[in-house]
Formats: structure tokens, sequence, C-alpha cells
């Protein structure tokens, strides 16, 4: 399956401040407070994740300031602005409000004084106040608005939680993708998306979700549209989970090589994002959903250094050396001594 030719959905091209400040403060549980021109919130937008801190732009060098980004006077700057006299403060702050701004945030507890805030009133400016400090607050912001800018693509197959690891089960219409998330679920496991999983990069991982239509319901062919959620609670449902393991099903041809020692470790690239795959063959009565489940605990082991291939590799090297040395090729039993055990 060719991943990287999914289709890329088109990232948001803007959004408002006023949706910026109501999800900072109901999904983020950030405090922000406004001081000036709040109600201006819904005619300003962004563009961008990036953010700027004006500190050159306050001493009148303008040149290349970023001003169509969030604002951000921290301690510094406001410390500068505060040494300053008044006559002073104003012509600083003006080099910022002659630039249509987005919004400004004074962080740390700082406060602007009240001509300043004046100035931003009038250039129809908001400017937000938090207690945070600028650091941690430039970082949950920045976290935000790269969640809402980020690339999207999406792909055909059925995103399930295994043991702690994001599974993407992928393969030709009609393979059985969706009985074997079932399957999964039924055995305690957690169901992300069924049929169209949405792929979102973030920091250089893939988080998937189910899409608004499509959350939490699934379609066996023959049964029809069933809700995993209702019929099998909440705990065997999540609504996202980053994608760890391409599982990618494909019918049982003689003529096709199947790796049968895991050495060669294949990736795929989604979004500029290497992803293991595992190409599993399928016959009639092969157990995909146990075969699915050794694939987490595999994986899981792989991320805590220990891989089962190499270690068996190293056994043969062994026994080979152990060979060349005494001359013998006679296998030997593992147990040594059976201790009266004749079961």
């Amino acid at each position: 399956m060719p991943y990287g030719n999914n289709p890329i959905v088109p990232k948001k091209r803007r959004i408002s401040v006023e949706f910026l400040i109501s999800q900072l403060r109901e999904k983020v549980r950030m405090q922000v407070q406004a001081c000036a021109a709040g109600g201006a919130c819904m005619k300003r937008f962004l563009t961008e994740a990036d953010l700027h801190r004006p500190g050159l732009a306050l001493t009148g060098y303008t040149h290349l300031y970023a001003w169509e980004r969030v604002q951000i006077l921290g301690n510094t700057e406001c410390e500068y602005l505060s040494n300053l006299p008044q006559a002073e403060q104003r012509k600083a702050f003006g080099y910022l409000t002659a630039f249509d701004i987005p919004i400004i945030f004074v962080t740390h507890g700082n406060n602007l004084p009240a001509p300043l805030l004046k100035m931003a009133e009038d250039a129809v400016i908001p400017v937000f106040t938090t207690h945070m400090e600028t650091v941690k607050f430039m970082y949950m912001l920045r976290d935000f608005l790269e969640d809402q800018f980020a690339l999207q693509t999406i792909v055909h197959g059925a995103m399930v939680d295994v043991y702690g690891i994001g599974v993407l089960i992928t393969g030709k219409a009609g393979i059985g993708k969706s009985e074997i998330a079932l399957d999964l679920v039924e055995r305690g496991h957690r169901l992300v998306a069924d049929d169209v999983v949405t792929l979102t990069k973030k920091n250089n991982v893939l988080m998937a979700a189910a899409t608004d239509m499509n959350k939490h319901f699934m379609e066996v062919r023959g049964l029809g549209i069933i809700d995993i959620m209702s019929m099998f609670g909440i705990r065997a449902v999540r609504y996202q989970k980053r994608l760890e393991v391409l599982l990618e099903l494909y019918l049982w041809d003689e003529l096709t090589d199947v790796d049968r020692t895991g050495l060669e470790k294949k990736r795929e690239s989604i979004l500029d994002v290497s992803v293991p795959i595992i190409k599993l063959p399928i016959t009639p009565g092969k157990n995909i959903t146990v075969i699915a489940e050794v694939i987490a605990m595999n994986h899981l082991l792989n991320n805590y250094g220990y891989d089962s291939a190499k270690a068996f590799q190293e056994r043969i090297k062994t026994r080979i050396a152990q060979k060349q040395k005494t001359g013998s090729t006679d296998p030997r039993r593992a147990v040594d001594y059976f201790e009266g055990d004749v079961e």
C-alpha cells in the first residue's frame, strides 16, 4: 500500500483569536484575562503557529518584524518598558501598535501601564495577561497552535490501542480489518477508529483519531454498523492514539518472499514520519488477532532494548563458534535433567 500517496488534508488557513482564547481556557485550562480590546478577538486571526517576543521592535528596529504572529511580552520586555519615562514608553509601545498585531500576551503576572493599554484599545489590538511563566506559557501555546496548523492525512484501515501500542491495521477492502479490530476489542483492547483514520503530524509523531462522523462506530460486512462504545462500554474506545506500528494484511501467495526471522526491519514514511511496518500474509484459519497482540508486545520489548531476532541470531553464532572448536554437530536437549517429571 503506497502510504505516501494518501491525500493530504489541507491544514487550517487561519483561526480566530476568539477561538484561541476559548480553547486555551477550556481545553488547555489556562487562566488568561483580557486587559484591552477583548471584544475585538472575533475580528483578529492567526495564520501560523510561531510566536514572537518583540524586544527589538520596542527599541524601534522593526525591519523584518514578525507582527503577524502572537506577541509575547515577558519579564524582559515589561522591565524595559517600566524603566522608560512615560513619553518614551508610549513611543516604544507605539512601534508595536503601528502594526496590525493579532494579539499580545503579557506573561508572568506582569501588567502594562494604563496609557499603553489605552493605546492598544485605540488600535483595536487585544491584550491578555497570565500569571504563567513565560517559557511554560510559550511552550503550551505553541503546542496548541502547532496542533491547529498541523499537516494531516487520511488512511483506510482500523486503528486499535493494543497493550498501549497504537497499531494501524491496513490492507485491501474486505480482507478483514474491521473483524480483527472487533476481535481485539472483545479481548479488552481499545478502538480508536475504523475504516477512516485521520493521521496528524505533531512534534514529528503521528497522532491517529477518528473523524467526527465515524467516532466509535464500526462497519462489519454482513452485519452493518455497530456502536462499539454502546456495546462494549467506555473502556473499549479512545479518541486518540499515537501511531507506532503499521500492520499490513495481504493474501498469502507462495511466490511472495516472507520475512522468516524479523532481522530486516521495514519502515514506511507517512507525512515524512518513519513508522515500523509488519507485512503479514493471511490464510484461512490463521489467528491474526493473537498475532496482532504479539506484534504489540514485541514492539514493547524492542522499546525496552530486547530484540528476539537478534538474540536468536547471537545464539546461532555462539553455537557455530562452539562447533568450530569441538567439531560436535549434534543438537543438545534444552533441559539437562528432567528431575523425575515425566508428565
